[in-house]
């Protein structure tokens, strides 16, 4: 799996490559219940993963400029299928992950996905990220250091978004993320740069949409 540069300064052509890659006409693909579902791994995959009602299908929305392209449950952990979207020119799939840390769900049922979650990790090899948002009103919680563990094991590489940064002060939201830089070092699949984002004002979309491209160009796509 590829990686990109360690570099958090984006150049202008990099800004805006990221722009016009998510102001494409990006739709929904498919959602897969199980490997048998997924979709050939013919391009390069970002993936989406977070605890239940952390915000993620308002990043995805607000990412790709529509409000409706990801839809979340009423039901927290109702949804157990990995959701693939995908641009026009076929360049890239945005994998929405289903929400963890539910209690709602089965026993058996979570053990199954986390085996489904397990082989996918392991075996996507256009995989180039794995974004784990955390409310930044909360900071990691013991089930984000489940995931991440499990991507460190998978060997996938991994970066936080700290999400909802506008519902708190700058000094807290400084001390958040000096807090999960701090935590990320014990993780060997974290990427160590946290980005802070909100899907209301629209912090940190610039940033991301760069990193994303920046993945991309890294991978030859």
């Amino acid at each position: 799996m590829s990686a990109m540069p360690d570099a958090d300064e984006h150049s202008a052509e990099d800004i805006e490559a990221g722009r016009l890659l998510f102001t494409r006409a990006w739709t929904f693909s498919r959602g897969s219940p199980g490997l048998d579902h997924l979709p050939p791994d013919d391009r390069p995959e970002i993936a989406f993963a977070g605890r239940s009602n952390v915000g993620k299908s308002s990043l995805i929305n607000a990412l790709v400029g529509q409000r409706t392209l990801a839809r979340a449950s009423n039901t927290p952990g109702r949804t157990q299928e990995l959701n693939f979207f995908t641009d026009p020119n076929a360049d890239l799939y945005l994998v929405d992950m289903p929400g963890y840390g539910f209690a709602e769900a089965p026993k058996d049922k979570v053990a199954a996905w986390n085996k489904t979650l397990r082989s996918f990790l392991a075996g996507r090899r256009t995989l180039l990220r794995v974004f784990v948002l955390v409310d930044a009103r909360h900071g990691l919680k013991p089930v984000d250091d489940e995931i991440m563990a499990l991507l460190d094991g998978a060997a996938v590489s991994y970066q936080v978004l700290l999400t909802k940064a506008d519902k708190i002060s700058r000094t807290d939201l400084e001390r958040v993320t000096a807090n999960t830089t701090k935590s990320l070092a014990k993780h060997p699949a974290a990427y160590p740069r946290v980005l802070a984002t909100s899907s209301e004002t629209g912090m940190g979309f610039e940033d991301l949409r760069a990193v994303v491209a920046k993945l991309i160009d890294a991978h030859g796509g």
